[in-house]
């Protein structure tokens, strides 16, 4: 073999070649490498088993639910062609969150929530079943309607707040809590993008009978997942003073404290202005888009898009600092969107509009729900939770009826417009008072570790 000479290739020698090609090499398994830190840092509270059954089970779930919501929408519209019994359904369904859930919370915080969770899926699996019973003999009319979704709403008003407070047991390191709760939204807001979809496409093809079919069948998820999850005993809760005694605690609790009084408000002002364009939704997109459910399916998927995008940017954030400024911004830019979403006469600009709207909704909830389950004490979650419940969903049978309402009088798209405004108005209230929030929740977050003492701060007592 002859020796090399000093012009020859060789591939262990260095050249310019070489060593780009080596940085690329680097740079490719750098980003490799910051790509999977990402998505474990987004995907943390999946570590935990129980939480994992419970995101699975749920996720499943939760598809078959935003079918039926849509299907149920479009059933309403079919048969009556009204708005104001589109609002008055959507009413109908969510006003026991209103009525029933802050007593409920009581029994959250002295149940075991994780029989209670059973009870409440196999009882919603039943009414979906009557739903696709009577909806597939043609005998259904808006009044069996109308009753079986108040049902599901005495149903919802106690598996919201026991789902809630659930959370903090399925989660045994509290450094995952805000992740776990961020991941809910995430899967919430991926079923919504889901749903609608595979609604209109399902209404189109078999009509609405198949949707709450598919609905009953995917509760069967969530009961699994919480029968086979190994929970940690916990102790049992004193029951010294009466429920009407333990109610009046938490009402005292939450609204004595600001911060959570005025997220509990500004959550109410935004689900009742914000959320309430959902259900005019089947007049854009027969009215104003000339389309049909495909049409409606496409527009709720554009903001179930956008819901996604804004519940997986919380999931990767690390710590809960600089949520008390997310919560407005993200209530202002809702409004923003919304008002663009009525002035839009524009199919594909609308559907962007839906996108930010979407995502900064369920921005501002996740956040505000994160920072009260982050400050709230244990003892009193259930009834706190069940307050921040009738805040986010308790609201929208409110905003729903007076949307519908609203809408006959001076059509849809004004409607929408006027509910945003309402929605910037009230985020600029919160963002003036958060100095003072700073200022009583520091010593709360120095107590849980989240912040590290500082001897020079004043230490504002806590809420009781």
């Amino acid at each position: 073999m002859s020796p090399r000479q000093p012009g020859d290739y060789h591939p262990n020698m260095s050249s310019p070649g070489n060593e780009d090609a080596a940085r690329i090499d680097r740079a490719d398994a750098s980003r490799q490498a910051s790509s999977a830190s990402s998505l474990s840092l987004i995907l943390r509270a999946l570590r935990h088993r129980n939480y994992r059954l419970f995101y699975i089970g749920q996720s499943i779930s939760l598809i078959g639910t935003w079918i039926t919501r849509i299907a149920t929408s479009w059933l309403v519209y079919r048969l009556t062609n009204s708005a104001f019994l589109l609002g008055f359904v959507a009413f109908a369904s969510q006003i026991p969150m209103l009525l029933i859930a802050p007593f409920a919370g009581v029994l959250v915080d002295r149940a075991n929530r994780r029989r209670i969770l059973v009870i409440t899926q196999i009882l919603s699996l039943l009414q979906s079943l009557a739903l696709a019973g009577l909806t597939f003999f043609h005998i259904i009319d808006i009044y069996q309607i109308v009753a079986l979704c108040v049902l599901q709403g005495l149903i919802n008003a106690l598996d919201n707040p026991a789902r809630q407070a659930f959370v903090v047991e399925m989660v045994d390191d509290r450094a995952d809590l805000a992740n776990a709760i961020a991941l809910n939204s995430s899967m919430v807001n991926a079923a919504r993008l889901i749903g609608p979809s595979i609604a209109g496409l399902l209404i189109a093809a078999w009509g609405e009978a198949l949707c709450f079919l598919i609905d009953a069948i995917s509760y069967l998820a969530v009961v699994f997942s919480l029968l086979l999850m190994r929970l940690q005993p916990l102790p049992p809760a004193t029951q010294q003073d009466g429920h009407l005694h333990a109610f009046r605690e938490g009402i005292r609790y939450s609204f004595g404290f600001p911060p959570i009084r005025s997220i509990l408000l500004l959550t109410a002002v935004i689900s009742i202005m914000g959320m309430s364009y959902a259900v005019l939704m089947p007049l854009f997109a027969t009215g104003i888009f000339h389309g049909g459910p495909r049409t409606l399916g496409f527009l709720m998927g554009a903001s179930g898009c956008g819901a996604l995008a804004g519940a997986l940017y919380l999931a990767s954030r690390r710590s809960v600092l600089g949520l008390g400024r997310i919560i407005p911004v993200a209530a202002a830019l809702c409004g923003l969107a919304l008002v663009a979403f009525g002035a839009s006469r524009i199919y594909w600009l609308s559907m962007v509009t839906l996108f930010i709207a979407g995502g900064a909704m369920i921005t501002n909830f996740a956040s505000a729900n994160t920072l009260i389950q982050t400050i709230v004490d244990d003892s009193k979650r259930g009834r706190v939770m069940s307050l921040f419940g009738v805040a986010f969903l308790g609201m929208v049978p409110i905003g729903a009826l007076l949307a519908g309402s609203l809408a006959t009088c001076v059509g849809p798209a004004l409607t929408v417009q006027l509910t945003g405004a309402v929605c910037i108005l009230a985020a600029i209230v919160f963002a003036r008072q958060l100095p003072t929030f700073r200022k009583l929740l520091h010593p709360i977050y120095v107590r849980k570790g989240i912040l590290p003492p500082a001897a020079a701060e004043v230490q504002l007592p806590a809420p009781d």
